[in-house]
């Protein structure tokens, strides 16, 4: 049996999310499908509308519905310290710590070659600006892979002759986790981080 032509239109634009494979957009399809017209009208709604008022900061590119941003807005805020992340979920994630006080860039992804991500990919013109505006401490938030280490090291390269002191999140052994399932370069960073207790 063959789908109606638009069914088969969702099923492919469905497809086209990340993590969503064929089968997956075959069953969202298949769900909006059964869902009363009020339900998928307000899906309709708000991805439309996400679209519309959804933009990003001028200052840190994190996303936001004002501009500048909550963050880069805030006078409570130390606003000489940035946290600079990769992409702008990163940001709630450190958030969720409810520690950390400062301020964000967002760097809009990492250091890549072999996907052809460069320096001027990212948005680093206008972190090295920020930096001359009295920002003592830079932290470098980027994931611990090895796009997140070769983006840490080039902006740490780009950022100390700056004069602002740099430092690098610390990686190692995620609480809870258990020795023996450990790899060898999480051990490494577990033991290079440690601190005096």
């Amino acid at each position: 049996m063959s789908l109606p032509d638009s069914l088969v239109r969702l099923v492919e634009e469905l497809q086209r999310l990340p993590g969503i494979g064929p089968k997956g957009a075959q069953r969202l399809a298949f769900h909006i499908l059964r869902t009363p017209r009020e339900e998928a009208d307000r899906l309709v709604a708000a991805v439309r509308e996400v679209k519309e008022r959804v933009t990003y900061c001028s200052v840190c590119n994190n996303i936001t519905d004002v501009d500048p941003c909550a963050y880069c807005s805030n006078a409570g805020r130390d606003h000489r310290v940035i946290c600079v992340v990769e992409e702008p979920q990163n940001v709630t994630a450190v958030e969720k710590t409810r520690d950390f006080k400062g301020v964000y860039h967002v760097l809009m992804g990492a250091l890549s070659p072999l996907q052809g991500v460069g320096p001027d990919d990212l948005k680093i013109k206008g972190l090295l600006s920020r930096v001359t505006n009295g920002v003592g401490e830079v932290i470098l938030a980027t994931n611990p892979n090895v796009e997140g280490e070769a983006t840490a090291i080039y902006l740490a390269r780009l950022l100390k002759p700056l004069g602002v002191r740099v430092t690098r999140i610390a990686m190692g052994l995620p609480v809870g986790g258990d020795l023996e399932y450990v790899d060898e370069i999480t051990m490494h960073k577990a033991l290079e981080g440690r601190r005096e207790v």
